[in-house]
């Protein structure tokens, strides 16, 4: 291959004035995007299909959302239907990072190609190795794979890639970040050195240019950049972040929910424990909440995928892996429970809200520590995240009130049209006002809706402390710095007992086959690989049914260990945070605090949920 260029810019984005007719696609692609309701091709798509059309090589810098997707697959289908291959190999491939990706772009393709009779197969790990076989067997055309299952096939001599005319690196920032550079390498030799390359990321992280330096030829950098706001106007993702102790992040979280009131969202967390516990006690409070991760089965991940994209969930709780190039245009909030520890990643996680025009909203719940993070974010993305205070307990308190009055509302506007629906209430009201103020009945009978939905609960009287971000200073930890607790407020401090290690980087690699050990491992491990050895607290903590049991330490001068209590009603023992082993100065930092019980029950969501410390 010859030697790497600088790639060419392209300045200017071609006039939009003839629609996907001028950029000079065969009239079947232009029946099949009619028939999908494509009207306007988007700006990358103007850019970049006419290049790909004459066979160059492309970069593609484009957020998320921005019509990738067609901006490759459509020149693609047009170079393949002109030159299939009589043998049945495939002409083209398509490397992505996801199962999840590999199933939309290859249903995306294959809606694109119907009119040209394309053959479109995904393989991926975590589904049956058989049917992959037959497909390829009996031809294709084109081949969507995440790059370990491919590297298996091509290892079994089951995928050739001695014909690929066209391959396309999609969200090549992604795999690179999980790992996959040796492997999209490999890939990419087992092709022919003629082909023609598409890359396209949202990020030109330094791995995507030695990517695209080195398998790349004479390529033409197709770059959209974001749209400037005009002065006065709303950003369509509003980015918020509270910064809060450890020990008050799952009261954060209840909290912002409630003031919040997303009608779509996903809650991104670090390991797959903490996914799985967030889920349980999510559900537990009354919100219809499912977990997204590596470690679930394709039949599980397709089900929670179905709902979430059916209306059916409210709270999608995942991690970056398995809900990376997730496509849901209805997502009105993501909140990350941790920062990123990548400001990339930060980018793709609210790249899942705020899309086709809609407006969007990114919560962030910090730690004073990861203040920094944040900072780097706004760098990255050029956009200032909003420092917002957490919502007292006031604030909380006339939330649920709001709610408990539009539910009363409601009942009065549907017995306007069914007046049935209040009749046997009425001799209550009626033998009630005999007695007492007609308003002091209402009023009783409002308290009694709201109490019996889980109104004020007495932990809801704890204010969560409020960190000031403006007194952070090269990461002292000196009193002030932070804002001091009261007596009363400081978290119990407390250690855990930890198998193996690290969890999730440990807890790691079940999903089969190469790919889905590299995605487990990739998305469980926390974001600083030189942990040390959790410290053990004095004491012989125990194991009760296989699960952690935490062990509630003293001030250091006394080192004395207790056993918390388990069992108690579902919940009752567990932590939202990780159970992950952190170290800050050679010592372990631990979560605190159990969360208590929660209320209510999975089948019936109460409008008013309780939150804990």
């Amino acid at each position: 291959m010859s030697a790497p260029t600088s790639p060419e810019l392209l300045d200017t984005v071609p006039p939009d004035d003839g629609g996907f007719a001028a950029l000079g696609l065969r009239p079947e692609l232009l029946t099949a995007v009619t028939a999908l309701g494509y009207e306007e091709p988007t700006p990358i798509q103007r850019a970049a299909i006419p290049v790909l059309l004459e066979g160059r090589d492309v970069l593609g810098l484009a957020a998320t959302g921005t019509g990738k997707t067609a901006a490759f697959a459509l020149p693609l289908l047009d170079r393949v239907a002109g030159a299939r291959n009589r043998d049945g190999s495939p002409a083209a491939l398509v490397l992505v990072p996801t199962r999840e990706l590999a199933m939309q772009v290859a249903e995306a393709v294959h809606k694109y190609g119907r009119p040209l009779g394309i053959q479109v197969v995904p393989i991926y790990g975590g589904a049956p190795m058989g049917r992959q076989l037959s497909a390829l067997e009996r031809g294709v055309d084109v081949v969507v794979a995440t790059p370990g299952r491919a590297l298996d096939h091509l290892g079994r001599g089951t995928l050739r890639l001695d014909s690929v005319r066209v391959v396309v690196l999609d969200e090549a920032d992604e795999m690179l970040d999980m790992g996959f550079e040796d492997e999209l390498r490999a890939i990419l030799e087992a092709t022919p050195t003629e082909r023609q390359t598409a890359l396209f990321s949202a990020t030109m992280a330094p791995q995507v240019a030695r990517i695209a330096g080195a398998h790349l030829r004479d390529p033409a950098r197709v770059e959209i950049a974001r749209e400037p706001m005009a002065a006065g106007t709303v950003p369509r993702v509003r980015q918020t972040a509270y910064v809060v102790p450890r020990a008050h992040k799952l009261a954060t979280l209840g909290r912002v929910l409630d003031i919040e009131a997303p009608t779509s969202a996903i809650v991104f967390c670090r390991t797959r424990t903490e996914v799985d516990e967030l889920t349980e006690t999510l559900a537990g409070r009354g919100w219809s909440a499912e977990a997204l991760h590596g470690g679930m089965g394709q039949e599980a991940r397709d089900r929670v995928m179905r709902r979430f994209r059916g209306g059916q969930l409210e709270l999608l709780v995942a991690t970056d892996v398995a809900a990376r190039g997730l496509d849901v245009e209805h997502v009105s909030h993501v909140v990350n429970y941790d920062v990123p520890s990548a400001p990339e990643a930060y980018v793709h996680r609210i790249g899942r809200t705020g899309r086709a025009g809609r407006e969007g909203a990114a919560v962030t719940i910090a730690e004073p520590r990861e203040h920094r993070l944040l900072r780097n974010i706004e760098r990255l993305t050029g956009q200032k995240i909003e420092f917002a205070v957490v919502p007292t307990v006031a604030d909380l308190r006339a939330r649920r009130l709001d709610l408990t009055r539009a539910a009363v509302q409601d009942a009065l506007v549907e017995a306007q049209t069914n007046a049935a629906r209040l009749d046997r209430f009425r001799i209550v009201v009626e033998t009630l006002a005999n007695e007492f103020d007609l308003m002091d009945v209402a009023a009783a009978a409002v308290s009694v809706a709201h109490e019996a939905t889980a109104g004020d609960a007495e932990e809801d009287d704890v204010e969560i402390p409020t960190v000031t971000v403006g007194e952070y200073r090269g990461g002292s930890r000196t009193a002030g710095r932070f804002g001091r607790f009261e007596r009363n407020e400081r978290p119990r401090r407390e250690s855990w007992r930890d198998e193996g290690g690290r969890e999730g980087a440990r807890e790691s690699a079940r999903e089969g086959g190469r790919e889905g050990g590299r995605e487990g491992g990739r998305e469980g491990a926390p974001p600083d690989s030189n942990v040390a050895p959790a410290r053990r607290a004095s004491g012989t903590p125990t194991t009760r049914g296989g699960t952690r049991e935490r062990v509630a330490t003293a001030a250091p001068a006394t080192r004395r260990a207790s056993t918390s209590a388990p069992g108690g009603r579902r919940g009752s023992a567990r932590r939202i945070s990780s159970a992950r082993s952190r170290t800050r100065r050679g010592c372990t930092r631990a979560p605190s605090g159990p969360s208590r019980s929660p209320t209510g029950s999975r089948s019936s969501r109460s409008p008013n949920r309780r939150w804990r410390r």
